[in-house]
């Protein structure tokens, strides 16, 4: 009887993750840009707290956030379509290139590997007409994006108002007995995600500044275009700057006439791989995520898989929640211990372990020489 009654319990809850699952994905335009309004609205909360501390009504306070985030957005979205203009401008002159090098690509391809290029072309022409099908479901999918941005605003002075609201309704939920753990948890998470995105907003902008000086050295036209575009992908963890990297070295490709041109941005973008991953995020993001990387890239691969480009920007935040909430939960401690970064930390490449490694081998020389 016990035997069945776990056979069932183990049943009915991969039904429910099924069902979670299901639901994630059908309510997909709903809920990625309602998780957007979450994310902007930690953005937005220091600024919305110190205005309410220094005596100013939450609705002023709120709309002075979000006041200064849209002209932020805005002095963004006239730099960068100002670039994409200019781009247009010259874009005859880069197809004509691409061309060239795509046929010198051809060329190569059936000189070297046998393949013959009249066959490569037709798969080349079958590709750019899958691609003229696709676009046409990006101009909806573009359409809906255009509405999901217009409704951050709402999203956000909503979240931000009724913030109060929605704590006092889990504190309701809970009882009595767990007000006191529940109070720990909600200012936990709001402390972590708020510290979060502020600093990954800065890490970001300076590889806005660092990625467009190493482009410019590199000797890329639209050096600053490239470099403020591949640092936003910086959002995603991990995988943002190899995405992000992948646009200059397309562009690179296929504009340059030096294949070395392109060798550079692939240096490039591991050394910049290399010092986010480092220097900057240790010492800005910090620790404030404490969740182990493999964790991260697979919740990164499953974010990918239920909504696509949206779920890799606001996955992380939501399963730092739930890693704060897990950890108030006896029951859970196993899975916080396997989801943590405990365990591990006398195998980081941190300076202490470097110092530590130093220490011995010098310790082994010493003992070698007497």
């Amino acid at each position: 009887m016990n035997d069945r009654t776990a056979a069932m319990r183990i049943v009915y809850i991969l039904l429910l993750v099924i069902l979670i699952i299901y639901g994630l994905i059908m309510a997909r335009d709903f809920l990625y840009p309602l998780a957007f309004g979450v994310r902007l609205s930690y953005l937005l909360y220091p600024i919305v707290n110190f205005l309410e501390k220094k005596g100013s009504p939450r609705i002023f306070a709120i709309l002075s956030a979000i006041i200064i985030l849209v002209f932020v957005v805005s002095v963004f979205a006239v730099f960068f379509f100002k670039r994409i203009y200019l781009f247009m401008d010259e874009l005859p002159y880069f197809r004509e290139k691409a061309v060239r090098h795509l046929d010198m690509l051809q060329q190569f391809i059936e000189s070297n590997f046998g393949i013959p290029a009249e066959r490569l072309k037709n798969y080349l022409l079958t590709q750019i007409f899958d691609l003229s099908i696709k676009s046409e479901k990006l101009f909806s999918a573009t359409t809906a994006t255009i509405f999901a941005i217009l409704m951050q605003p709402v999203y956000v002075f909503l979240i931000l108002y009724y913030r109060t609201k929605f704590a006092y309704f889990f504190l309701k939920a809970v009882g009595r007995k767990n007000r006191k753990v529940t109070i720990i948890v909600l200012r936990e998470i709001a402390s972590v995600v708020t510290r979060y995105m502020l600093g990954v907003a800065t890490v970001v902008l300076i590889l806005c500044f660092f990625n467009t000086a190493g482009y410019w050295i590199i000797g890329l036209k639209y050096s600053l275009l490239l470099g403020v575009i591949s640092a936003l992908f910086s959002f995603i963890p991990y995988f943002g700057n190899f995405i992000g990297g992948s646009i200059p070295l397309i562009f690179a490709l296929l504009t340059e006439d030096s294949i070395g041109y392109a060798l550079r941005v692939v240096l490039f973008v591991f050394i910049v791989h290399f010092i986010e991953n480092n220097i900057l995020s240790p010492n800005i993001v910090g620790h404030n995520v404490r969740i182990n990387p493999f964790v991260i890239i697979i919740s990164l691969i499953l974010g990918s898989m239920l909504w696509g480009l949206p779920g890799l920007l606001v996955i992380i935040p939501f399963v730092a929640m739930f890693y704060v909430i897990m950890k108030k939960i006896p029951s859970l401690q196993p899975y916080v211990y396997l989801i943590g970064t405990r365990g591990t930390r006398r195998h980081a490449l941190t300076v202490e372990n470097l110092k530590i490694f130093y220490d011995r081998i010098r310790n082994r020389k010493i003992i070698s020489k007497t």
